[in-house]
Formats: structure tokens, sequence, C-alpha cells
């Protein structure tokens, strides 16, 4: 089975909370987006926090260890987790026209028994391409060193015969000279009809139902604030854009949150449903009976 080993359930109430929550997110546009009116304290919650960026694959570990009571995290990897962490409803990222591709430098159809460089284990891209090609082979590294890998075609000496790209990728791999083989999102959407989940944010399930529906109601208020104020965010947004134009982070925003970033809503729970049941089914993760979202 491809996934970490589960962390242990943590069910009990704390007694004392933190002063400050730490509250993980990636550099991406549309994470920047939601949260800064909420980093900034421009709206309010039940706990002040604190931003601790990273790079998704790299909160996907982290909620694995559970290092973070509120944290971004891949769909896949929440699958992992479900027993410490509980998604909220506001903030994440599903949608359609979304998904992440699999892109190559020359003619490859069929890449079972080929070697795809990957974003990371526990992304969910990685879960979509195992469902389309089950014997496909994979060299994982950031997702930022995917297209050059795949331009190269090879990575740390072995051959790379595709990649699979997320994020921003989308937007900019033709300047790597490469094509796209497959949208993995319009794959899931042909085969389901439902919105691709990619990405959630969690909270501890230890914290008070009250103190999770208030963090909740905080990344909506901030979600809205930035639709508000669209140019209150753009410094910040800028900041970690890495060396992105203008055109493709604002493309990224307008592409990654959306009505379901408000609210997952009763079609976005059957998503992420039935990608945990095709998860479980292929024997990628566990059954659990845990609700998945604030309740």
């Amino acid at each position: 089975m491809d996934s970490l080993s589960p962390v242990a359930a943590a069910d009990a109430v704390p007694t004392d909370l933190p002063a400050v929550l730490d509250l993980g997110y990636s550099f991406c546009p549309n994470d920047t987006f939601i949260f800064h009116a909420l980093h900034a304290g421009l709206v309010g919650g039940p706990l002040p926090v604190r931003e601790v960026l990273e790079d998704v694959q790299t909160l996907n570990e982290w909620a694995v260890a559970g290092r973070l009571p509120m944290t971004k995290i891949s769909y896949r990897a929440y699958f992992e987790v479900m027993d410490r962490y509980v998604a909220l409803r506001a903030g994440g990222a599903l949608g359609r026209g979304v998904g992440p591709l699999i892109v190559t430098r020359g003619d490859v159809q069929d890449l079972n028994g080929r070697t795809v460089a990957s974003p990371g284990a526990l992304t969910t891209a990685e879960l979509l391409l195992r469902l389309v090609f089950p014997r496909v082979n994979v060299v994982r590294m950031r997702y930022d060193e995917v297209m050059p890998a795949v331009q190269r075609g090879e990575a740390g000496g072995q051959p790379i015969d595709a990649g699979l790209i997320i994020h921003e990728s989308r937007f900019t791999f033709h300047e790597y000279g490469l094509t796209r083989l497959l949208d993995l999102g319009a794959w899931w959407e042909g085969e389901t009809g439902l919105p691709l989940p990619l990405g959630a944010i969690l909270v501890r399930r230890d914290l008070p139902r009250d103190v999770q529906r208030g963090l909740n109601a905080a990344v909506r208020e901030s979600l809205e604030y930035a639709y508000a104020h669209p140019d209150a965010a753009r410094a910040y947004i800028r900041e970690h854009a890495l060396e992105m134009s203008d055109e493709v982070m604002q493309a990224h925003i307008d592409l990654y949150v959306n009505s379901f970033s408000l609210d997952v809503g009763e079609e976005g729970e059957r998503a992420v449903r039935e990608l945990h049941r095709r998860a479980v089914e292929v024997g990628a993760t566990r059954p659990s009976a845990r609700p998945l979202f604030v309740e």
C-alpha cells in the first residue's frame, strides 16, 4: 500500500488552548489570497493565527506527524490523518477544470510500466495517476522540479518518461517544450460527474467544537474579505509567488478559488466521499467512519 502509517487518534479535549494557533498553508496564490486577511488580522477568529508557509507535500508529511493544529493538505493525504484531523468546510480547493496534468516530451500513450515524475506520494495527483495507470512507476520530487526533470528526460540518473504537474505548472508546461498526455481532472469528471477534490484545510479533532466552527467561519470571512478588497492581498501574494508573472498569478487564483472554497457544499462532500471510496477500493488507504467535515 502506497501510504504512510496512520497516526494515533487524539480525542481528548485539551484543557489549555494555545495563545496563537499555527496555520500551515502553501506559497501558492490561491492560499495566500484566501488567508491574507486572517493572517493580517483584518478579520477575527476564535484564536489569533500565525502563518507557517511550506510546500503542500511538506504540509502533508507534517500532518501525518501531527505537527500543526491547523493546516492545508491534499485530500489524498487527509485520508491518512482522519483520526487526528477534521476538514473545514471553507478554504479548500475543489472544482472543475482544475485537475493535475500528465505531460511528456514525446509520443507516449500508455504509462503502465513507465516512470513518471510525481510531486508526492500523498498528493491527490498521484492517487489519480494510479487510478488511471495502476502499474506506473514513480520518482518523487518537489512539484516545481517535475517539468525540468521531464524536459531533461531524467532525474538523479533515472530515465523519466512523463511528469505529473500541479499548481501553476498547468499554465507554463508549454515553455518547457512539453505536451499534455492527459488531464486527470477531466478524467475524474468524466468518470464521476463530480468536481475534483484537491486540497482541504484541516483542524485537529481534539480542539473544542466551538473553536473548530469559529475557525471555519474565520477562514470563510477571510476569503470574503479578499473578494471584497481584491487589492489588499496583492503585495502579500506577490511576495510568495516566486517568479510567477502577474497573469499566471491571477489565473491561478481564478482557477483554484471558487464557490467550493467558501463552502464545500453537498456536491463537494459527495466528491470527497467518492475519492475516498476509490482510494480504499484500490488499497491506497483505509476505511473510516469519522465525519469528513466540521459539524
